[in-house]
């Protein structure tokens, strides 16, 4: 009997998750097209996300933070305990420094910014697909300077110290939200943004709610977190 020839490996599945049309075909096109993978569904909420990943059970999946119903940092909570093993990309607009070290925290495997180029976007996702992470080089080196100043002794400086709920009130202040909109879109009561907004002045060592405000609104144009060592003189 002539021996057939070895199969074609199967495209891993990838779900994709955004809430811009535009921005999910692009995404379509470099997981299909120059990745090698198949785009198995997409969603452009959390609550849409969990329902079709759990019917899907893809192989990866590509999300953003940033979603109209909850948040991305939820969504991640929700999907590593439906599914340990599910890698996790995060593609997101916002700055990798204020968001990729708590993704990794939350079970993430990797965190791209939007507008990388697509090679770097192709690489990751063989990577998470292959078992390693990916963290663009300025993180790695971060993350690594972190573990060595935390081993020698060395304090958590800004953003570090907020919890995640903390940063997403943190990050719509800066955005220029008020606090009833921010409590409309967390889906958490004023008092409890009003909370979280005199935790985040204590940790972050500011004087009052409008020395928050503007520490939220100068990290949002800067696009990462001041250190507070920025302020002093060398």
């Amino acid at each position: 009997m002539k021996e057939l020839p070895p199969a074609a490996p199967i495209p891993a599945r990838v779900f994709l998750v955004d809430d811009h049309p535009m921005l999910i075909a692009g995404l379509r096109s470099l997981v299909e097209h120059h990745a090698g993978c198949s785009v198995c569904g997409e969603a452009c909420s959390a609550e849409e996300a969990i329902d079709k990943i759990r019917e899907l059970r893809p192989d990866l999946v590509i999300m953003d933070i940033t979603l109209p119903d909850r948040s991305g940092l939820d969504l991640l909570a929700d999907l590593r305990a439906m599914r340990s093993e599910l890698p996790v990309l995060i593609f997101s607009m916002h700055d990798e420094m204020l968001y990729a070290e708590r993704v990794l925290r939350a079970g993430a495997r990797g965190y791209l910014v939007k507008g990388c180029d697509s090679s770097e976007f192709v690489t990751a996702i063989r990577k998470v697909l292959g078992g390693a992470l990916h963290l663009s080089d300025r993180v790695s080196r971060h993350i690594l300077d972190r573990m060595s100043s935390s081993q020698g002794g060395g304090k958590m400086l800004g953003t570090d110290k907020l919890t995640d709920r903390e940063i997403e009130v943190f990050r719509l202040l800066g955005q220029g939200l008020q606090p009833s909109h921010i409590a409309t879109q967390l889906k958490i009561s004023p008092r409890t943004v009003d909370a979280h907004r005199n935790h985040i002045r204590v940790k972050l060592a500011l004087p009052d709610s409008q020395a928050v405000l503007r520490e939220a609104v100068v990290s949002a144009q800067l696009g990462r977190p001041r250190d507070k060592t920025e302020d002093l003189p060398q």
